[in-house]
């Protein structure tokens, strides 16, 4: 991977470091840049949780984005619906690895569900979760509509115009992204994180902040393997087709199949598995 020179501006989330590069031939000192990996807790306000409100969780992530990523991942768990179930987000003016989420009072709001009371690792979408069957009954309760196809040569083209987009990855080569298309290879909106997970509720978030959820007739395209924890999180958002750089698991083969979503995997320049609902691949 080539790599833009080290005077290029940093962009958010790239911390630049000195190391010590070592080859057969000897070692030499040379400036890296490298991705942030920090804290962020998610405070939650409501009526029924008092003046304090309470932690919705701790999960870490590459700073930026903050506001898309709580309201996609709060989204993504059942908290809330839509985005006029949000009264406002504020950053902690003391704590900026601390984001307050302020519900509107007659939001729908029973209590503090119990999936995300933990700290989760950048890698992980489900850790913590108290009771697995939930999560997956959740999940597969949802159907998937559009029928509108994407025509395989443009669905070969996407991960090439997606690490065209990732100026962090192009400064750190470790960094996910995810990455929503219309169906005729527009790039409507790209998101990066150090966590698979995080990248895909940033780039729900900012969509459903917009008004544009469901993705129906939308392809969303991951940097990485397709897991389950992601593909429940696209069947949320309604997103039709889900393509990942890598292999899908057995159990996001399964939901995706159970809620009518397309999900193809190891997307190349040539070739692609596509492992459920074809028939949205012309």
């Amino acid at each position: 991977m080539s790599r833009p020179p080290e005077t290029a501006p940093l962009v958010e989330g790239v911390q630049p470091v000195r190391t010590l590069r070592v080859t057969a031939s000897g070692s030499t000192a040379v400036d890296d840049r490298l991705v942030v990996e920090a804290p962020l807790e998610i405070l939650l306000h409501h009526a029924t949780l008092g003046t304090e409100g309470a932690s919705f969780g701790t999960t870490l992530r590459t700073p930026g984005r903050d506001e898309d990523l709580a309201v996609g991942l709060l989204f993504g768990e059942g908290v809330i619906d839509r985005w006029s179930d949000v009264d406002r987000i504020e950053t902690s003016t003391r704590n900026a690895n601390v984001v307050n989420v302020r519900l509107k009072s007659d939001a729908p709001f029973a209590s503090l569900p119990p999936p995300r009371r933990f700290s989760a690792g950048s890698s992980c979408g489900v850790c913590g979760a108290t009771s697995f069957d939930e999560v997956i009954r959740r999940a597969a309760a949802s159907r998937v509509a559009g029928t509108a196809t994407v025509s395989l040569a443009t669905l070969l083209k996407l991960p090439a115009t997606m690490r065209g987009a990732q100026s962090a990855f192009a400064q750190t080569g470790g960094i996910h992204a995810a990455c929503l298309y219309a169906l005729d290879g527009t790039q409507l909106g790209l998101a990066e994180d150090i966590g698979r997970h995080n990248a895909l509720d940033k780039l729900i978030g900012e969509n459903l902040r917009t008004g544009r959820v469901p993705l129906t007739d939308r392809v969303v395209l991951l940097s990485g393997r397709a897991s389950f924890e992601l593909v429940q999180k696209a069947i949320r958002a309604g997103v039709s087709i889900v393509a990942a750089i890598g292999a899908p698991s057995s159990l996001a083969v399964t939901l995706a199949e159970t809620a009518g979503m397309t999900l193809a995997g190891f997307v190349r320049d040539d070739r692609c598995n596509v492992y459920t609902r074809p028939d949205r691949v012309g």
